[in-house]
Formats: C-alpha cells, sequence, structure tokens
C-alpha cells in the first residue's frame, strides 16, 4: 500500500521550478483539528511544527519539509507551533 502523507525535502531550485513560492499561503496557529483530503495536496512548510495522525501512524512535519497528502486521506492534525505553508490541491 502506498503512504498517504509522502514528506520530501527538495532544493530550492526544485521548489522554483515547481511554482511553490507562486502558491498561496495557509496559516494556523497552535490547535488539534480533524481533517479529510478530498483532493491530492501538496504543501511547503515555510515554518512550524505540525504531528498529523494517520491510520498509518503519526507524520511529524517541520520547516523546510515539501508535503503531499494523497486523496481519501483522514487525519487529525496536532500543530505544535504556528504553521505557515505554500499550498497546492491537484
Amino acid at each position: 500500500m502506498n503512504s498517504k502523507v509522502i514528506i520530501e525535502r527538495l532544493s530550492q531550485d526544485t521548489l522554483k521550478l515547481m511554482g511553490v513560492f507562486n502558491w498561496p499561503i495557509w496559516q494556523k496557529e497552535v490547535s488539534v483539528f480533524d481533517w479529510y483530503y478530498d483532493t491530492d495536496e501538496q504543501c511547503y512548510f515555510i515554518e512550524g511544527d505540525v504531528e498529523v495522525e494517520t491510520d498509518e501512524g503519526t507524520f511529524k512535519i517541520k520547516k523546510g519539509d515539501f508535503v503531499t497528502f494523497k486523496k481519501g486521506l483522514s487525519c487529525k492534525w496536532h500543530v505544535k507551533s504556528p504553521v505557515s505553508k505554500h499550498y497546492h490541491f491537484q
């Protein structure tokens, strides 16, 4: 089974080529909330620390991570420090 959360570290050049820095920015304060992805989302974390709890386990995400959340994922976000991320739905 393929993971529904993919965490990568991409070079700044790769991020620029993908147009990531032109994507909208989403911000969230320290909080806990449930989320469901009805489409794939790619995002690049500008700042913050998050734990995303899934059926596959808990994923720790931090500044500099490029993350793909796959369609159909149900999860619980634990925002440990305020988050700012570029995001794009596919």
